[in-house]
């Protein structure tokens, strides 16, 4: 979406190439960032874990050697189950959840990353414990959910997006102060706007996925300036609105300080859970 709108848009001269380096969970692209110093032609679009990875795989790498440019979406998380269980409400789901034995099995992409952390975020406001599996793809997880094989996922909301759609998973809350925007419904009667949130609920629990753009460090403020300007423009087009809406993102632009205080907040959060749940690297 983002190199085709600038295109599109002719936002900037010069191409843009999209160069994927999902090498050791991401760690491939932190690093290859990190020893860019200086360079204002490569920019890295980064999720959460530019301060999640360091903590449980030890990389040397610290978010703070990058120049942040801006924040440009976030992604939600919202607890689902399968549409064959009886629990058609967060209370219902927590009870059961609580009073299982084995414990409820919980699907999510990757291990010690979002979901993982957001399991244990939601196990500490709840009391129910989760047995969480972990898998490729958020994708794989919806599968899995779907098959029966585990009873929940907090996927983000277009890696449900289509089981959604067919019936076959229930969306129980969102896990953000704020329902999620969009009323068009997606479902035969429901739109993203009716899932309600975690809290309202009584499930006091907020987590979002970071979408935010990078230069490598030391590149001088005229060149950070012309990139932020650029995704400046870049979320004021019908491309990216459309994208927003699509893959149901919560559209944001924050750079500057506004940007830097989200960051240290979010990191401030992440570090506590995964220090609690045992994910940090001696």
């Amino acid at each position: 979406m983002m190199q085709a709108a600038v295109q599109k848009n002719t936002l900037m001269k010069q191409p843009m190439v999209v160069s994927l380096k999902g090498g050791a969970s991401g760690a491939e692209a932190l690093m290859y960032m990190k020893s860019s110093t200086g360079d204002p032609h490569k920019v890295l679009i980064a999720y959460s874990l530019i301060y999640m990875l360091p903590l449980s795989a030890k990389i040397p790498f610290n978010w703070r050697e990058l120049t942040p440019l801006s924040v440009i979406a976030l992604d939600q998380f919202v607890l689902w189950d399968n549409a064959t269980l009886p629990y058609k409400n967060v209370k219902e789901f927590v009870d059961a959840a609580k009073a299982a034995n084995p414990p409820f099995k919980m699907g999510g992409t990757g291990s010690k990353r979002e979901d993982h952390v957001l399991t244990v975020f939601l196990e500490k406001k709840t009391g129910a414990k989760f047995a969480y599996l972990p898998y490729k793809s958020g994708g794989e997880a919806a599968t899995q959910l779907v098959g029966n094989h585990t009873q929940a996922n907090v996927n983000n909301p277009s890696e449900n997006l289509e089981v959604w759609r067919a019936g076959q998973v229930r969306a129980l809350c969102v896990f953000d102060k704020e329902r999620i925007q969009y009323k068009n419904k997606v479902t035969d009667t429901l739109s993203w706007h009716d899932i309600p949130t975690c809290k309202e609920e009584g499930v006091d629990v907020q987590y979002l996925m970071l979408r935010a753009m990078f230069l490598p460090g030391k590149v001088t403020r005229e060149q950070s300036a012309f990139y932020v300007d650029l995704f400046k423009k870049l979320t004021q087009t019908a491309e990216y609105k459309d994208y927003m809406e699509k893959q149901a993102l919560k559209p944001v632009f924050l750079s500057g300080k506004e940007m830097l205080k989200f960051l240290e907040e979010d990191e401030a959060l992440n570090k506590g859970l995964m220090t609690e749940a045992g994910f940090v690297a001696k």
